[in-house]
């Protein structure tokens, strides 16, 4: 949808890469200060009801599209522990880094398949977030089966989980494409004014 946008406006390819670098920032920045915050207010059964660093992956992938929002998912967990653990408390632990990892990827990596549809018409972002949730929460579930002799998760652990942040979910899948189909009207009435 982003790239759409750009494209509308002739920009060169040094400028569009610019501008998505710059946004993919803006959304890692987000998905590490969200976090924060909720566990601030909430503590850590906050985080785990509300899943706030889903939400700007989420937005990444259906603004950016596969590639980009597909960074933003691998960076955003990543770059948090990096912060928060030079800060002595790292969010997400250690041992749940490249499940997140994987799991973020997977939320990004489908929501940015819409990317186009999206554009051209927003709606295609509710399907979007919902089928990049259950697929993200399906390939985290599935990750920690096929490894749990390995880690100290196990998949009734991440069922409860999951069952725990079904609101934030519900929530997102809501909100995600309000903010979608919000964004997609300011850039096409941009791109009409250009």
């Amino acid at each position: 949808m982003f790239e759409n946008a750009l494209t509308m406006r002739n920009l060169s390819v040094r400028t569009k890469i610019t501008c998505k670098t710059l946004v993919s920032a803006g959304l890692i920045a987000l998905a590490v200060i969200l976090p924060q915050l909720v566990h601030l207010a909430l503590g850590q059964p906050g985080g785990v009801k509300w899943l706030p660093m889903y939400l700007p992956v989420l937005i990444g992938g259906c603004l950016l599209g596969a590639k980009w929002g597909l960074a933003v998912g691998v960076l955003s967990p990543l770059v948090s522990f990096l912060i928060t653990t030079a800060m002595g408390n790292p969010m997400p632990a250690a041992p749940r880094l490249p499940f997140m990892m994987a799991e973020l990827a997977v939320f990004a990596l489908v929501s940015g398949l819409f990317t186009k549809k999206i554009a051209a018409n927003g709606l295609w972002a509710f399907p979007a977030v919902i089928l990049a949730q259950i697929c993200g929460r399906a390939a985290f579930l599935l990750l920690v089966a096929a490894t749990q002799s390995m880690t100290q998760f196990t998949p009734a652990m991440i069922w409860g989980q999951i069952k725990t942040g079904f609101v934030g979910l519900a929530v997102q899948a809501v909100l995600v494409p309000v903010i979608i189909i919000a964004l997609r009207k300011l850039l096409i009435k941009d791109n009409a004014d250009a």
